[in-house]
C-alpha cells in the first residue's frame, strides 16, 4: 500500500510540473493587396497552442472579429491548415466583405483555458460589380445583397460519375466520364440554367468520410476531414461562381445513416465517433459538437463563395428516420430539435447569411416546416407532377415561407427502363418547370436523372422556359402575384401571374385528345395586346380573338393538341 501511495504522489508531481504551452497568437498577415466588395480577401495566422484535434470546436477555435464601416459586428470563423500541437500551427481567414469602407478587426483564440486576443488592425474595401449573396425575399424570389431579384432554374446534379453505378439499364451511361462538374455545369449554363443541387456523400465531395466508396476521384484517409475532397470542393464552387450558377449543397444524404454507410460513418462509435446508433447522431451531445465543427469548417473555408446558394442539412431525412423496424426508427422530435439547434448555430457563425434548408422525401415531420432559421422548406415529388402547384401554394401559405420542390420526376425507381417511358419523362420534365414558374417558389422544381435527360438532350428546354422567366422579371421588377384564370374543359390546367403591367397565363391540355377551348382571365383594364408564346418553337404571335366580359378578358377558340401548352401574355393600356 505504501508503494502505491508513493507512486501516486510521484505521478501527481509529474503532472503538476509538466509545462503547459502558453497560448499565443504569433503573427497575422493580410495576403490580398486590394480588397474589393464581395471578393476574396485572405489572412494567414500563426499560433502556438496545445490541441489534440484542431478541427473540434470543443478544443480550439480561432475567430476573426470585425467592425464593419456601418458599425455592424461580424464574426468570421478561421480554419486550421497545418502544424503540430505545442509548436507553430498555421491557420487562415478568408473573407468576402459585404460593405465598402474601413473595417477594424482582431483575432480571438479560444480554448478550454480561456481567451486570447490579438492587437487590433484595419483594412479598407473598394467597390466591385458583384451582386453579393442570395437571401430570402418572398415566396416567389430570393434577393442578392445589391437588391437584384432571383429565381432559380436548373436541376439536380447529384454527383459526378461513380465507379460502379447500380442502374439496371443505364449503368454504362451513368459511368461515362463526361458526367463531371466541368461538363455538366457548363451545359446547364449553356441551356439557360442558373441553379443546381448536389450531394456530399461517401462517393462525392466526401469531406467527412475517412473511408470512401464507389469512386476513383477520392481516396481513404485517417485525417479528421478527408483532404482528397478539398480541391474538388474548391473547384466546384469556383466553377459555379465563374458561370453564375448557384448551388444547393446537400451536406448529407439519408443513406449516411443506413447500412454499410453507417458502418463506415465518422459519427459511428466504432469508427471513433460518439454515436452508438443513427438515432444518437441526432441526440448525442458529442456527436452534435462533431457536426457543428464540420459546419464551422465549411463556413470558414468555403463560405465566402456566393455560388453557395443554400446549405441543405439533409437529403430526404425522413428516409433515414423511418427505415427498418419500428424499434429502430428515429423519434421525429429529436430530429426537429436537432435541425433547430444546427440551424441556429449555422446562422450564428455564417457572416454571409447563406440560405438554410433541409428536405424530406414524402413523409411529413411535424414541426420541421416551422423552424425559424430554416429559410425555405422543401420536399420531393415523384409520379405526381400535377401535385406540384398545390404543394407550392399550400405550404408557402401555411408556413409563411418559401417552398421548393427539390426533386421531381415521372419515376423514382431506377430499376425501370426509362426509355419505355421516354415521352412521359419528357412531358413531366417540361410541365414541372412551368408549374414552378407560374406558382410561388423561388427555385423552379428540379429534376433528378441528369444523365438520362442529358443523353436525350431534353435540357435545352431550360432556355425555352427562361425566355418567359426573363420577361416576367423584367415586366414586374420581381413582383409576382397570382390572378384568377379558368378554362372550360375538364383536363385543362391553367395558372395566371401578374408581373407589373403584364399578365402571363399558362394553359395546358393535359389529356390525350385535341381540344378547342376558351380562357377566362381576371382583367378589369383595357387590353392593348395579347401575345401567344409557343414553348416548343420559342416563337410569339399576336392574336385578336378575345372579348371583354364582366371584368374578365375572354380568349376564344384556342386549339390545343394533346399535351400541348401555350403561354398567353396580356399587356394592358
Amino acid at each position: 500500500m505504501k508503494t502505491i501511495i508513493q507512486l501516486l504522489c510521484t505521478l501527481s508531481l509529474i503532472l503538476f510540473f509538466t509545462p503547459t504551452i502558453k497560448s499565443q497568437i504569433l503573427s497575422e498577415e493580410l495576403k490580398t493587396e486590394k480588397i474589393c466588395r464581395f471578393e476574396r480577401a485572405e489572412w494567414e495566422i500563426q499560433l502556438k497552442e496545445d490541441f489534440v484535434n484542431p478541427y473540434l470546436t470543443s478544443e480550439i477555435t480561432l475567430d476573426m472579429k470585425m467592425r464593419s464601416p456601418s458599425g455592424k459586428d461580424i464574426l468570421l470563423p478561421c480554419f486550421y491548415v497545418s502544424g503540430k500541437s505545442g509548436e507553430q500551427s498555421n491557420w487562415k481567414a478568408i473573407f468576402s466583405p459585404p460593405e465598402i469602407g474601413a473595417y477594424t478587426y482582431y483575432f480571438e483564440l479560444k480554448n478550454k483555458r480561456g481567451i486570447i486576443k490579438s492587437d487590433s488592425n484595419s483594412f479598407s474595401v473598394t467597390s466591385s460589380n458583384k451582386k453579393g449573396f442570395l437571401h430570402a425575399n418572398d415566396n416567389w424570389t430570393f434577393k442578392f445583397d445589391n437588391g437584384e431579384l432571383f429565381r432559380g432554374i436548373g436541376e439536380n446534379i447529384g454527383w459526378e460519375a461513380r465507379k460502379n453505378d447500380d442502374s439496371k439499364f443505364f449503368k454504362e451511361l451513368h459511368e461515362m466520364s463526361r458526367f463531371n462538374y466541368e461538363y455538366m455545369l457548363r451545359k446547364l449554363k449553356e441551356n439557360g440554367g442558373n441553379y443546381m443541387r448536389t450531394w456530399m456523400c461517401q462517393w462525392n465531395l466526401p469531406l467527412e468520410w475517412k473511408k470512401v466508396a464507389n469512386t476513383n476521384r477520392y481516396i481513404n484517409s485517417d485525417e479528421h476531414f478527408n483532404p482528397s475532397s478539398f480541391d474538388k470542393i474548391e473547384r466546384l464552387f469556383y466553377l459555379a461562381d465563374s458561370l453564375g450558377i448557384y448551388i444547393m449543397l446537400a451536406m448529407d444524404a439519408h443513406g449516411a445513416l443506413l447500412g454499410s454507410q453507417w458502418e463506415s460513418s465518422n459519427y459511428n462509435i466504432k469508427n471513433g465517433g460518439f454515436a452508438a446508433s443513427p438515432s444518437e447522431f441526432f441526440s448525442n451531445d458529442k456527436s452534435k459538437i462533431q457536426y457543428k465543427s464540420r459546419l464551422r469548417y465549411l463556413v470558414a473555408r468555403w463560405g465566402y463563395y456566393s455560388s453557395i446558394g443554400a446549405w441543405e442539412f439533409w437529403n430526404e431525412v425522413d428516409n433515414a428516420m423511418y427505415a427498418g423496424k419500428d424499434e429502430s426508427q428515429i423519434d421525429p422530435e429529436i430530429v426537429v430539435q436537432w435541425h433547430k439547434e444546427m440551424s441556429d448555430y449555422l446562422s450564428s457563425i455564417d457572416p454571409y447569411d447563406h440560405l438554410i434548408t433541409t428536405s424530406i422525401s414524402h413523409r411529413e415531420i411535424e414541426g420541421l416546416n416551422s423552424i425559424d432559421k430554416i429559410d425555405f422548406n422543401q420536399k420531393h415529388i415523384y409520379i405526381a407532377t400535377d401535385a406540384i402547384p398545390s404543394a407550392l401554394i399550400d405550404y408557402s401559405k401555411k408556413f409563411s415561407k418559401p417552398y421548393v420542390i427539390g426533386e421531381y420526376g415521372h419515376q423514382w425507381d431506377w430499376s425501370l427502363n426509362f426509355n419505355d417511358y421516354a415521352e412521359d419523362f419528357d412531358y413531366d420534365f417540361k410541365k414541372g418547370l412551368w408549374y414552378g414558374l407560374f406558382n410561388p417558389t423561388p427555385i423552379l422544381p428540379m429534376t433528378w436523372w441528369w444523365e438520362f435527360f442529358d443523353e436525350k438532350n431534353t435540357k435545352v428546354y431550360y432556355s425555352n422556359v427562361k425566355e418567359i422567366y426573363n420577361n416576367m422579371l423584367d415586366s414586374g421588377g420581381g413582383r409576382f402575384s397570382s390572378i384568377n384564370v379558368s378554362t372550360d374543359f375538364k383536363s385543362g390546367i391553367c395558372y395566371g401571374v401578374q408581373c407589373g403591367y403584364k399578365k402571363f397565363i399558362y394553359l395546358l391540355n393535359n389529356r390525350s385528345s385535341e381540344v378547342t377551348t376558351e380562357l377566362i382571365v381576371e382583367n378589369n383594364r383595357e387590353v392593348k395586346t395579347i401575345q401567344v408564346y409557343d414553348p416548343d418553337t420559342m416563337t410569339y404571335s399576336e392574336i385578336n380573338n378575345y372579348d371583354s366580359k364582366n371584368g374578365n378578358t375572354v380568349i376564344n377558340n384556342i386549339e390545343l393538341k394533346s399535351r400541348e401548352n401555350k403561354i398567353f401574355i396580356i399587356t394592358n393600356r
